[in-house]
């Protein structure tokens, strides 16, 4: 449906390259020449930027080959467009898959200033960090870092006495805290219990956790806060 000169970016084409997929009510985007006066159809997001053919790269599925922007190239683009904690959570999936390095993101810095987006591209960049295993890790990892908390040590193997007590999705280790964001899959039966066990290990051994739900996501004020709370540090909203 695009035409020749339009190729896939974004997060669009950020889930090729081992990003969180979209929601199925998110909008495609679409990369096109500025010239190009196509709109696409509903459902379609048209960005217009040029994009050099050195940034082009085709992917071949069952569906037949489809056209998307390079790895490096949808960083930028996902930087530029969309909000910082979804850009970091979708990059960290791309690290997280191989198909982004630290150095690579430390070029691409260099390489954009003085481009459009370039300055959202330096806050976003240094954010990133392939060790987080979901969005909501990156989302809680964003909201610290722009409240001034230190960083979280993501996906931390917490051991005791030579005693592994279990990976946890944050921690801060001076600190002995621990973040866990429990997802669906935590209430299947098995699984709380498992993880319950865990954090009574945790516990026993003078770690302090703090358990997130999906509910508790709507408002990382109130989550950095607690954070802050048990690391000591003074925290002001907004």
């Amino acid at each position: 449906m695009m035409p020749a000169t339009a190729v896939l970016g974004g997060r669009s084409a950020a889930a090729w390259f081992g990003a969180p997929f979209a929601g199925p009510t998110e909008p495609v985007l679409a990369v096109v020449p500025p010239d190009t006066a196509w709109r696409g159809p509903r459902g379609v997001r048209v960005h217009r930027r040029h994009v050099a053919r050195s940034e082009t790269v085709v992917m071949e599925d069952d569906g037949g080959a489809v056209r998307l922007t390079t790895p490096l190239r949808t960083a930028w683009e996902i930087c530029a467009i969309e909000p910082m904690a979804t850009a970091v959570a979708l990059l960290d999936g791309m690290v997280r898959a191989g198909h982004l390095s630290a150095p690579a993101l430390g070029r691409l810095v260099e390489s954009t200033k003085g481009r459009w987006g370039s300055r959202r591209v330096a806050k976003v960049l240094p954010l990133v960090d392939g060790r987080s295993e979901s969005p909501p890790e990156s989302w809680v990892r964003v909201a610290c870092a722009r409240a001034g908390l230190p960083a979280p040590v993501p996906q931390y193997d917490v051991q005791e006495a030579g005693q592994f007590l279990g990976r946890v999705d944050l921690a801060w280790p001076e600190s002995r805290l621990v973040v866990e964001y429990e997802g669906a899959y935590h209430f299947d039966d098995l699984q709380i219990r498992r993880d319950d066990r865990r954090y009574d290990r945790l516990i026993a051994a003078g770690w302090r956790v703090i358990r997130l739900s999906g509910p508790d996501l709507r408002d990382l004020d109130a989550v950095v806060a607690r954070i802050a709370r048990e690391l000591g540090l003074p925290f002001l909203a907004g």
